[in-house]
């Protein structure tokens, strides 16, 4: 009898993974802050999760349409740039919590079930 680790992760294997994908794109738009007519994007992050959980494949792939969202500014520049630091800045930070906070649940699930196969 063999165990699937995805099943024994829950739904932070997942959220794990869009986070991972999260962040990429919000380091693309920090990286991207004065390239005149960046499009700043970003991630319905409920929006997706729920889509690859109904999916139920586990395939992450691209994200679907929800992964390709684009940021509109507060303040918008002369040369099209939509990246504002700030903001970015924010959501980098909380997407950097929000995915310790998945990996730690995820911990704690392996670590359960470390101490149920080794009969604790």
């Amino acid at each position: 009898m063999g165990i699937n680790f995805k099943d024994a992760a829950g739904v932070h294997a997942d959220a794990l993974a869009l986070r991972a994908d999260r962040t990429r794109i919000l380091a693309a738009n920090i990286a991207n802050e004065n390239t005149p007519g960046f499009q700043a994007r970003d991630m319905d992050f409920g929006a997706t999760l729920a889509n690859v959980q109904a999916e139920g494949n586990g395939d992450i792939g691209d994200g679907g349409d929800s992964a390709n969202l684009y940021r509109v500014p507060f303040h918008p520049t002369r040369d099209g740039n939509t990246v504002e630091i700030g903001v970015e800045q924010a959501a980098f930070s909380q997407n950097a919590t929000d995915f310790q906070t998945s990996l730690t649940f995820a911990n704690m699930r392996f670590k359960g079930l470390a101490k149920a196969i080794s009969g604790q």
